[in-house]
This record gives C-alpha cells, sequence and structure tokens, in this order.
C-alpha cells in the first residue's frame, strides 16, 4: 500500500482526543476528522484537530480506510459492526464490547469484510516489560500479582473497574501464562454508582500458574504495578515510570543447596544487610521516553499496510473479555455474610425475599388507594 490510510478518530472524548493529537504525527496516515454526537466534546476537538468535527461518524464512510473507536464501551458494539460492514480496520480501544456475544460478532464481521481488529491494550505497548534481559523471567511464570489503583476520574462510568482498569493487568497474565484459566474467585463493591469500584480477583491457570489481581478507582494513590514469579526469580513492573526490577537468586539458591542453619551469628548480620548482593541479585532497568498509545497506533497502521497480525488481536481482546466475565460473575455471586440469603453482589444487597399473595407489602399507600379507586 503506497498511498496514505485515510484515518477517522470516533469519540471525542478524552481519549479520542489523544488518539487524534498522536494520529497526526504518525507516518503515512491521513487525520480525515473526529466525531462525536455531543456539541461540548466537538468543541473540545475542534480546538485541538485541525479536521473535520462531525456529529455523526457515518459521514465519514467512502472517505476512511480505518478508524479508532474510542466511544463509550457500551457503543462499541454498535459502530464497530457499522465500520466493519464497510470494510474498514479498527482500532477499538479496551474492552472489546461489553460482552463475549457482541465481541463474537465483531470478530466474525471482521473476518466477513477481511477487516483487521487491533484491540486498546495499552500496556503491551508499554516499554517497562519490553527489556531483552527482563523477557526470560516472565515466560513461564508460576504466580502474577498486580495491583492497579486511580482516583475517579468521572469517564467510563457505563462500565465497573474491571472492565476500566483491571482489564489491563488481566491482559498481561493472559499473555504472561499462556494457559487455559481453570477457576476465578472475586469480590467486588460499588461505591459511587451502578458499577464496582474496587475488586479483587484470584486466577488459577491450567499451568498451574496464580494471578491475583486488585483494582480501585477511588484510590487516594496512584498505582500500576506488577510482580511476576518464575524458577528464575520476581519480575516488578512500574508501568507508570515505565521501570522494571528484577531479583534472581544465586545458583546456590536456585539448587536448593543454601543452608540456613549453617549461617553463623556473624554472617546473618552481614546478609541482613547485603541480601540483594550476596544471595540476591537485584538489576533496575529504566526505559527511555516512550509515548505508548503511539506506538499502539504505528503497530495498528503496520498491521494494514504489511497485511501482519497487530500485537494485540481482535480474538486476543475477545478472550481477555471471557475471563473478566467470569470475574464479574464471582463478583455477583459473592456471598458478604457467608450464606446464601444474606448480602451479595458489588451493591451488597440483601437477598429479595419472596412474598405470598397480592404482596400488599410491597405497595405504597397511595398505589393501594388508586387501586381502590379503580374499582
Amino acid at each position: 500500500m503506497s498511498q496514505k490510510i485515510r484515518l477517522a478518530v470516533i469519540g471525542a472524548g478524552h481519549l479520542g482526543r489523544v488518539h487524534a493529537r498522536l494520529a497526526q504525527q504518525v507516518p503515512n496516515v491521513e487525520l480525515v476528522g473526529v466525531a462525536d454526537p455531543l456539541p461540548d466534546a466537538r468543541r473540545l476537538a475542534e480546538a485541538e484537530c485541525p479536521v473535520p468535527v462531525l456529529a455523526d461518524y457515518r459521514d465519514f464512510l467512502g472517505q476512511i480506510d480505518a478508524a479508532v473507536v474510542a466511544t463509550p464501551t457500551r457503543f462499541h458494539h454498535a459502530v464497530s459492526l457499522s465500520l466493519l460492514s464497510h470494510g474498514i480496520h479498527l482500532l477499538v480501544e479496551k474492552p472489546l464490547a461489553t460482552s463475549v456475544a457482541e465481541a463474537d460478532e465483531i470478530l466474525a464481521a471482521a473476518s466477513q469484510h477481511q477487516a483487521i481488529v487491533q484491540v486498546g491494550h495499552i500496556e503491551r505497548f508499554n516499554p517497562a516489560w519490553n527489556h531483552s534481559e527482563v523477557m526470560p523471567l516472565v515466560r513461564h511464570p508460576k504466580y502474577i500479582e498486580a495491583s492497579r489503583c486511580s482516583g475517579y476520574t468521572f469517564r467510563s462510568t457505563d462500565i465497573g473497574v474491571v472492565l476500566d482498569l483491571m482489564i489491563h493487568d488481566l491482559d498481561l497474565a493472559l499473555h504472561f501464562a499462556n494457559s487455559p484459566v481453570r477457576s476465578v474467585q472475586a469480590l467486588g463493591i460499588s461505591v459511587l454508582g451502578d458499577h464496582e469500584d474496587v475488586a479483587q480477583a484470584r486466577l488459577e491457570f491450567a499451568n498451574g500458574c496464580v494471578a491475583n489481581l486488585s483494582a480501585s478507582r477511588i484510590s487516594f494513590k496512584q498505582l500500576r504495578q506488577m510482580q511476576v514469579w518464575s524458577d528464575q526469580g520476581c519480575v516488578t513492573f512500574d508501568f507508570a515510570t515505565r521501570s522494571a526490577t528484577t531479583v534472581c537468586p544465586v545458583t546456590e539458591l536456585l539448587q536448593r543447596e543454601f543452608d540456613l542453619d549453617d549461617v553463623g551469628p556473624a554472617a546473618r548480620a552481614h546478609l541482613k544487610d547485603h541480601l540483594f548482593e550476596d544471595l540476591f541479585q537485584l538489576q533496575r532497568y529504566d526505559a527511555a521516553e516512550q509515548n505508548a498509545l503511539l506506538e499502539e497506533q504505528k503497530d495498528f497502521v503496520s498491521s494494514i499496510r504489511d497485511q501482519h497480525e497487530p500485537r494485540v488481536t481482535g480474538q486476543q481482546g475477545r478472550d481477555v473479555l471471557a475471563v473478566a466475565e467470569q470475574i464479574l460473575q464471582a463478583i455477583q455471586q459473592h456471598a458478604w455474610d457467608g450464606k446464601p440469603d444474606g448480602r451479595s453482589g458489588p451493591m451488597a444487597m440483601p437477598t429479595a425475599p419472596i412474598l405470598r399473595g397480592p404482596h400488599w407489602a410491597t405497595v405504597k399507600p397511595a398505589a393501594i388507594e388508586r387501586r381502590r379507586e379503580a374499582g
């Protein structure tokens, strides 16, 4: 493909406007325009992007080859199907859809119209874990622990914290473990709205790996970290600072030749101060400045031009969503009081009683009077 790829951004919220600004920096891309039905969003986009900003994305049909879908999640399905029906390649922000059923329809449409679908799991482009020295330690993980916390942004309020934040670490956990999920346990609670704002999930994989994932969007502390333990050592990723720290036991520890009982008082005092010099090799890796979202867009464009799979395929986005659904189901079923008739789900609500007869006790007095007046 020699000509530029004509691209539109659908959705002019915070993330959509970032996509639009960065798309102008991607080689071989022409940003055709931005679309959003909300006047306020369009005004903000017009101030930042020297391209047409329209209310209806369908006005761009026939003028574009690809699109970034950055609408609220509940619109991903309808917008994606509409664009795919015209053979338009898509970069769909995470999560791919609100359900696996919707995701399957998107993938089927992409296959039918021979279009590429990439999902915006941006941490795959975070340089923190792209060091050649780090990767061998995460290829066969045995334990994964992740924490992702932020303040409430008042964005993505149509979904809960599982699909909003935890899904980043869920994607990485599935990528690292590379094994089917065997069991899921989870709990979550809603604080500000109808969806869970805090969640914790434990995944067990068929290969024996275990992952504990925690997420909160009502935290006073910002945190984006993951630890991956393998037979060779441990890696701590800090996605906010784009850094990785490795801790590798010396050969004596790995081969179980170290006997603590043989260590005298003087040696113990020395090791207490030099543990990460004598018994563990600690190394920190800092990544160069790099915009992960820009790299994600470049990968999307490259997959279109060179006809290769993007780094995060639509199928991978669908598989992450399938496990997220299991987590949400487990959250819904969690019994806060440890009994089936107690409080359950993210709202921690008591089980609704089953009333017999005309349910007089559930009807407001005014409603009863109106019924009486009606005869």
